[in-house]
């Protein structure tokens, strides 16, 4: 009984949070693994000690970055950023509900014999760069960005975290500009100037360089000489520094660490985009990257409507593969249930030996017996012309996706549908 109730003594309620375990400890506060009592999901739920809110020389400012992070929770919404599910700040205590993620984060792969592939750095950094453009398109500069405020969830995707030196562009709260960690610090977020997507991209760029090479760009014997070195040295070429990384990611990385906003990449799309286009030189060429997906699937117009997040959504419900020429993908009669996208290549669709459609890339075939629910069998046979990167998505795996990426994708299809119907009736009665 005595044990029992010691047990019980154990049990710890934060809100309608129920605490299983410790986390991790900080100098301010500790993360632990809880359980939301109203729903049953568990969270990583962050908690601040009250002295540090007490502390007469930085309480103020770690409870205005709560409170930043705070002030955050529900308005973020992507794949590649943690979920903030609900915040309490009080006047000496407080606490914030985020996503577990279970990974641990980049900072273990920071180092030079604990580096990760290349190709998956790539993903890594094309991933952060669709989440900081949909956070700046929301109004917020991360200004932290480094390996340890990167999660891992499974492994390349990975999460953004720890949004509290944030700089909430949108906010009328006044805001100190001089956050951050200085290895990571843009030259312009050091000299306090104003910040756009740009001081991200910079702190990005040194985390790539990280990962890539397991060194720093600029290392200093203390924050006077690093300061100098952030505004005027330039580093070393990465590819300097891992013989098995191709020299033409040199200007890519480098690029984005340039002293000046401008000597970087205007966007966020160029800058993923620059990424994206060096994975042939580390990929096997049967390896299709999630970059590729994604890349593939935006430049489709009847897909123009859906975010960001309903874009991965797609990715991540497709079973893509690539296919040799003269392949029969589709056979006239057979039972189906499933559509096809064309991401690459050419197909062409005969019915009774004739010929109805060619059909072509960023095109989908296939979509009658999805949309019928596999109620009418396959009423053409559909043949690769060229060598194909496809995608085919099956229904169970697209009732998993979110009600608005359903509803996008069920209109999509349909206009596409009525558009193939026209044009099939127009050369069968010809």
């Amino acid at each position: 009984m005595a044990e029992e109730a010691f047990e019980l003594d154990l049990t710890l309620q934060i809100g309608k949070y129920e605490v299983q375990r410790a986390l991790g400890k900080g100098a301010t506060g500790t993360v632990y693994l809880a359980v939301d009592t109203f729903t049953g999901r568990e969270v990583a739920l962050k908690t601040i000690e009250p002295e540090v809110f007490r502390d007469p020389e930085f309480g103020a400012v770690l409870k205005s970055q709560f409170q930043n992070e705070a002030s955050l929770a529900g308005k973020l919404k992507h794949p590649h950023i943690v979920t903030i599910y609900d915040a309490v700040v009080e006047e000496n205590s407080g606490h914030i509900a985020m996503e577990l993620v279970t990974g641990g984060d980049l900072s273990q792969h920071a180092q030079p014999d604990c580096l990760l592939p290349i190709g998956d750095v790539l993903q890594i950094g094309f991933k952060c760069c669709g989440a900081l453009d949909y956070a700046f398109r929301e109004g917020i500069v991360h200004r932290d960005i480094k390996p340890a405020n990167i999660m891992i969830e499974q492994g390349t995707n990975v999460k953004i975290a720890d949004f509290g030196a944030a700089f909430l562009r949108k906010s009328q709260a006044v805001q100190t500009v001089a956050m951050g960690s200085p290895f990571y610090m843009s030259p312009e977020q050091i000299d306090g100037k104003e910040l756009t997507l740009h001081s991200d991209m910079y702190g990005l760029g040194v985390v790539l360089y990280e990962l890539l090479t397991g060194h720093r760009p600029l290392v200093a014997n203390d924050l006077g000489e690093l300061v100098i070195m952030i505004r005027t040295v330039d580093p070393a070429p990465p590819s300097n520094l891992r013989e098995d990384l191709p020299w033409q990611f040199d200007e890519v990385i480098l690029r984005a660490l340039g002293k000046k906003p401008e000597h970087r990449y205007p966007t966020w799309t160029d800058f993923a985009r620059a990424l994206s286009n060096l994975g042939p030189l580390v990929l096997p060429p049967d390896v299709i990257p999630d970059s590729e997906k994604f890349v593939t699937l935006q430049r489709v117009e009847m897909l123009a409507n859906l975010s960001d997040a309903e874009l991965w959504e797609l990715v991540n419900a497709g079973q893509w593969s690539r296919v040799e020429r003269g392949q029969t993908l589709i056979r006239e009669n057979e039972p189906g249930a499933s559509f096809f996208f064309l991401a690459k290549g050419q197909v062409k669709v005969v019915r009774n030996g004739r010929l109805l459609n060619m059909v072509g890339e960023s095109e989908c075939f296939g979509e009658m017996a999805y949309i019928s629910g596999g109620k009418v069998p396959r009423h053409a046979n559909v043949e690769a012309m060229t060598d194909l990167l496809l995608a085919e998505f099956d229904p169970i795996e697209l009732d998993a996706m979110s009600v608005g990426a359903q509803l996008q994708l069920t209109r999509a299809l349909v206009r596409n549908l009525a558009e193939r119907l026209q044009l099939a009736n127009s050369r069968l009665t010809g």
